[in-house]
């Protein structure tokens, strides 16, 4: 029997192909995932192991505001003072001192006028300590005045200057102008270290720019005398010091900081394996539908087997042992293509961010994954057909049609039950029913559990439907027959349509959510935003962009501005948790072009640390008014603020909302929006053009009118779908392999019969027009399922974050016209190798085909 199988095998080898093929993909996808992660956290241990290569110990603050994940980076409330430096230098074992003013965001501005911006790594403003072991001066000199600079060489070719260019640089301060003196590299000629961008100023500057305030530090590096160990000199440094203080070895903070990359890399690694899974379940749908069509066509061969004494397990065996060997050749032409996947995705990372790639390596998961996955997934999917299999009597071996069409009742039931069970496990998630990530698994576990179902229920539609669409083509005879063997096995044609569906309804379902986001936002910005203009920009990992207060001073004095109001934001502490916080000078002003309403105290401020804060976030937090929270910001002292309102909720405006007296106490002490009214009468594009001026020493920000600052918001919706599209496309690839497999087997299937058809007059060109029929109609039926069902699941989310400021249910009506025409194209390019087979049927062999 195994030599029977393997025989049988062998001699199918493009059925064997086809049916593989999407388990090549989606394993490539899954081993590409780990291949990329792992090369990127080795070429991080290496970067970091190379910036802390001169570090002994390093010393600096404790956090006071804690971050981590999305909060952004852990801070400290204030800088090291500096005769700190004493202290350290008279402890025993201590060689050398080197104090530090660092921080990410010196935002120079290059030759072109624009901000140089990066993908990733830091733009760094720090005070010049001299030329070291790693850090070379290549041109001119170090900065000696607190008008002059350096720059890594890296900057210097991104922003296009030169030694003796007058250079405008971003901080925590509006612009200022610089003489660049020098320029400077690292050792084994390179321009930076992982991309970063930095600038060098004398350490009065770096410390007021970066730091916020002179005579404080930012590090310090200590350097430990011949014979100390690193650990030694840390423990004794600790302990001159005392609590408050950070004191850790290079080591040590390579490994952190590693620690802190590799997990954000371990999440962008689970988006990866997630789009491989959808890829994955597509898959399913097509080995299902090849395995199924196999057993059919084999119906005969495995009857006389029976009859010659092969048992029952011997057939399911024979199926699987096919199944098996699909499995182990796609795992290993996977996982090939995988390691060739994230050597290339590696390689466009290095490129963008300047992180220069560690040796590729295959880590153990990636293999692991690549054979789990493609074993599992074939053989998962060869089970029915190869129990349908088992059950074939060695009576059937005498029979000329030995596969006769089965009810769908059983089918239906269970797909009505699967799908209902699949809207309870959504319903519950979109409820937010339980804690942590359960939500996220319920809805997660729905859409999986509704898809199965959905493609249980298909064949019940699949006749009805597929006839309709059918008749569209029914003007020629290769039309009609095209349509009849559309509708002739509901069952193969479900399962066809639904690989497509699963891709087209996940896009469909989010282009529902994004459109409905869309036109929420346009809606509520007509009907609950007075504003006329606003400053704004898009900002980086510290924050939104800012701009000089001095702007908005002038702003207002614009003959014509009726009203302006500037918010300026800062991530501080509320109570125990990290939370977005915003200052408004005229916060009566600001709460009018928003239409707050107070629901309780007042909205305004008659004092010092005081607050308002809309419902949602006073119910979170357990506030009312006249209570009093703790907030602490990047600098200064805890700050028991006092909440003086509550305003009503609202879709425009939300959140903390501080007294202007703590903006002195923010990391940034500049707007970050700036919102202007203008009076009845006046032209706001005049107004528009007159505060553009006034931003020419802004250049990471504009002015934008309304409807122009809702479509820059909606466009990020846009590059989201894009996005999203992307990588669905595995998906959709496979999708259209299925019908490419399902069509290329049903061709073999028919071979007697597309004889005849071709001995009884029909030509060539009618054949692959008939081939091609079908497939457009499979296709479009696919699609029109995943058009429905993603419409479904879309509404669902959008109804259930209703209170989230999704007020309009609004549909794609465009993309999904154009989904349905790229899907009859789909149908054309998936037939063109099956029916080019189709129409080379030798007549006379085909007519003698059994």
């Amino acid at each position: 029997m195994l030599k029977a199988t393997i025989k049988s095998l062998l001699s199918r080898k493009l059925r064997l192909v086809l049916s593989g093929l999407a388990v090549v993909l989606g394993v490539m996808f899954v081993s590409g995932a780990f291949v990329l992660t792992d090369t990127l956290g080795r070429s991080f241990d290496n970067l970091f192991a190379s910036v802390y290569s001169g570090t002994d110990v390093q010393v600096s603050k404790k956090a006071t505001l804690a971050g981590g994940g999305f909060d952004g980076p852990e801070q400290a409330a204030t800088g090291m003072p500096a005769d700190l430096v004493n202290t350290i230098r008279s402890v025993p074992g201590v060689a050398g001192v080197t104090p530090q003013a660092a921080a990410d965001g010196a935002r120079v501005i290059g030759r072109n006028g624009k901000v140089v911006t990066t993908f990733g790594p830091p733009r760094l403003g720090e005070n010049w300590t001299g030329e070291s072991d790693l850090l070379k001066l290549r041109q001119g000199r170090a900065p000696s005045a607190d008008d002059e600079i350096v720059v890594n060489a890296e900057l210097a070719k991104a922003a296009g200057i030169k030694v003796g260019d007058d250079v405008g640089v971003l901080t925590l301060q509006p612009k200022k102008t610089f003489k660049l003196v020098g320029i400077f590299g690292y050792s084994g000629e390179r321009d930076s270290i992982g991309g970063s961008l930095e600038v060098m100023f004398t350490t009065p500057v770096a410390q007021e720019l970066m730091l916020g305030q002179k005579g404080v530090f930012s590090s310090i590096d200590v350097k430990a005398e011949p014979g100390v160990t690193h650990e030694a000199l840390r423990d004794r440094v600790a302990a001159a010091l005392g609590d408050g203080y950070q004191v850790k070895t290079g080591k040590e903070l390579q490994e952190a900081t590693t620690k802190d990359f590799k997990a954000g890399l371990g999440f962008f690694n689970n988006i990866l394996i997630g789009f491989a899974g959808v890829a994955l379940f597509v898959g399913t749908f097509l080995i299902l539908n090849t395995f199924s069509i196999i057993v059919a066509q084999r119906t005969r061969e495995l009857a006389l087997m029976r009859a010659l004494g092969g048992s029952r397990a011997q057939t399911l065996g024979s199926v699987l042992t096919e199944a098996v060997a699909i499995g182990l050749l796609a795992s290993v032409l996977g996982l090939a293509a995988g390691i060739g996947v994230g050597v290339l995705l590696a390689w466009l990372f290095g490129n963008l961010t300047g992180v220069a790639l560690a040796s590729v390596g295959v880590p153990a998961a990636a293999v692991i994954s690549a054979f789990v996955v493609g074993l599992v997934v074939t053989v998962v999917a060869a089970v029915l057909p190869a129990l349908r299999a088992s059950r074939i009597p060695p009576i059937a071996a005498l029979q000329e049609v030995a596969t006769p069409d089965r009810p769908l009742t059983k089918l239906t039931v269970s797909g009505a039950l699967v799908g209902a069970a699949g809207g309870t496990l959504l319903g519950l998630g979109l409820a937010g029913k339980g804690s942590g990530n359960t939500p996220l698994w319920l809805i997660l576990s729905g859409v999986l559990v509704t898809f199965i179902g959905v493609a249980l229920l298909t064949p019940l539609l699949a006749r009805p439907v597929v006839g309709l669409l059918g008749r569209l083509f029914s003007w020629s005879v290769p039309g009609k027959l095209g349509r009849l063997n559309s509708g002739r096995n509901p069952r193969r044609t479900a399962i066809t349509a639904a690989a497509l569906m699963v891709g087209l309804a996940l896009i469909t379902g989010v282009n529902v959510i994004l459109a409905s986001a869309k036109s929420s936002l346009n809606q509520q910005a007509q009907k609950d935003v007075t504003v006329d203009l606003i400053i704004s920009g898009d900002g980086d990992q510290n924050g939104p962009a800012t701009f000089d207060p001095a702007v908005m001073d002038s702003a207002a004095r614009i003959p014509g501005v009726s009203s302006a109001a500037a918010e300026y934001w800062e991530y501080g502490q509320v109570g125990d948790d990290r939370a977005s916080i915003s200052a408004v000078p005229d916060v009566v002003a600001w709460a009018g072009m928003f239409k707050l309403a107070a629901q309780q105290g007042t909205l305004a401020f008659t004092g010092k640390n005081q607050a308002i804060l809309d419902p949602d976030t006073a119910k979170r937090r357990g506030l009312a008014v006249g209570q009093s929270v703790d907030m602490r910001f990047t600098r200064g002292e805890v700050h028991h603020v006092t909440i003086v309102g509550i305003y009503a909720k609202s879709n425009v405006a939300g959140g903390i909302i501080v007294s202007p007296d703590v903006i002195t106490d923010f990391r940034v002490q500049q707007p970050s929006w700036g919102y202007l009214k203008v009076a009845p009468g006046t032209a706001v594009a005049d107004v528009q053009r007159q505060v553009d001026t006034l931003l020419k020493d802004n250049p990471e920000v504009s002015v934008a009118n309304r409807a122009e600052y809702v479509a820059a918001q909606s466009a990020q919706f846009d590059q989201l779908l894009t996005m999203i599209q992307v990588l669905l496309a595995l998906a959709i690839l496979i999708a259209v392999l299925g019908i490419v497999n399902t069509l290329a087997l049903s061709v073999l299937e028919r071979t007697r019969e597309l004889g005849l058809l071709r001995a009884i007059g029909m030509r060539r060109a009618q054949t692959m027009r008939m081939v091609t029929v079908e497939a457009v109609v499979i296709s479009v039926f696919g699609a029109l399922l995943g058009l429905g069902v993603g419409v479904g699941l879309g509404s669902a989310v959008v109804r259930a974050l209703k209170n989230e400021g999704f007020t309009q249910m609004a549909f794609p009506w465009t993309q999904m016209g154009t989904y349905l025409v790229l899907a009859a194209l789909i149908g054309v390019v998936a037939a063109v190798l099956p029916s080019i087979r189709a129409a080379r049927v030798n007549v006379l062999q085909a007519i003698a085909h059994d």
